[in-house]
């Protein structure tokens, strides 16, 4: 799987263009900047957003072609972030030392899911808050109509809002919808998908 993400952030192109998510860019500034955390974080175009609104970024991810690209993206917007090249389970920050953690297209097995939620509820401060967009459940059907919609090759590694509540149980949800969504973010990402938008507050 690493070899696949680094041949991925090898091509010309970013594999999801050098613009941060929609809903990242539409919601983080409504949060005052503080120390946010991305990870899975890719080439970086989420971590240097935030970057530029003036946050503290902490961001990880296992391809180290990732980390490059994402680091030549901020020193081209004048930012620095913190990225290391740390896997989904092998990170480690401090409990309770972000205002934000942002999830952007984040899919692992059930499994893997079952203990990376509560692994980033540590690192979140009380009052903090989880931004997360990713695929629903429903995107598997349109994905196999149009494979360049992306998306995990499995419905499990995909979200409902049944497990967006169980996963996060004890927050306050401060929004909650699947949409569909017309998608063009680099070569990755293309066509009309069914994303889950979820914003939720870490209890203090």
């Amino acid at each position: 799987m690493k070899e696949f993400w680094d041949e991925r952030y090898s091509q010309a192109e970013f594999a999801y263009g050098e613009e941060p998510n929609i809903f990242v860019k539409e919601r983080l500034p409504d949060f005052q900047p503080g120390k946010v955390l991305f990870p899975a974080e890719g080439e970086g175009r989420n971590s240097v957003y935030a970057a530029e609104l003036g946050w503290e970024v902490a961001a990880f991810d296992f391809s180290s072609k990732g980390k490059e690209r994402a680091d030549k993206l901020a020193a081209s917007k004048g930012v620095s972030i913190d990225y290391q090249v740390k896997g989904i389970l092998e990170e480690s920050y401090e409990a309770e030392s972000f205002d934000v953690i942002c999830l952007t297209y984040v899919h692992f097995p059930p499994e893997i899911k079952d203990e990376m939620h509560p692994r980033l509820d540590r690192y979140l401060k009380p009052g903090g808050h989880i931004i997360l967009e990713a695929f629903s459940k429903e995107h598997r059907e349109l994905n196999k109509v149009n494979p360049d919609l992306g998306g995990p090759p499995d419905a499990s590694m995909m979200y409902s809002k049944e497990e967006i509540k169980h996963a996060f149980g004890n927050y306050e949800i401060v929004e909650l919808s699947i949409e569909m969504r017309h998608l063009n973010e680099g070569f990755g990402h293309v066509g009309e998908g069914s994303v889950i938008r979820f914003i939720g507050r870490k209890p203090n």
